[in-house]
């Protein structure tokens, strides 16, 4: 990273009627992503299947942007976070999950942003992508409490 910079970006942490394990099942069909967090038109990742260390792919929003990510870490059950560009910026996305009991799972997304600009480009970008996210999470808890 050009000037050594990176910040905390956006943090969601919110509780489902479902198991860690529903959960990560749920979320880790990335392809699906659009029923939920409606400003995705379409994601694609390769390898198809289940999330490996070499899972990548190109997310399509609404709005003709086009992103780009790659897996960067994946502790099966309980995270995985994947890395991508935007502008100037390298963004981690981090999705956590901790089982709170028998049929209750919380799930925690972060995003930190590190390099050239990151306090006004990653300010912006948060910004947007908080709209975003905070009209996906209620659709997300309602698709993992259905019965």
């Amino acid at each position: 990273m050009p000037d050594g910079s990176s910040m905390r970006l956006l943090q969601r942490r919110f509780t489902a009627r479902a198991t860690a394990e529903e959960a990560w099942a749920h979320l880790a069909r990335v392809s699906d992503w659009p029923s939920w967090a409606r400003h995705i038109r379409r994601i694609d990742v390769t390898p198809l299947g289940a999330l490996t260390p070499q899972s990548e792919g190109v997310i399509r929003l609404t709005n003709g942007v086009r992103s780009t990510f790659r897996m960067e870490e994946l502790n099966p059950g309980v995270n995985w976070k994947w890395v991508g560009p935007f502008l100037w910026l390298t963004v981690h996305y981090d999705h956590r999950f901790q089982r709170l009991g028998p049929e209750q799972a919380a799930l925690e997304f972060v995003v930190d942003g590190e390099g050239f600009g990151v306090s006004v480009f990653g300010r912006l970008f948060a910004a947007i992508y908080a709209l975003n996210l905070d009209r996906a999470i209620p659709l997300l808890v309602a698709e993992l409490e259905k019965p």
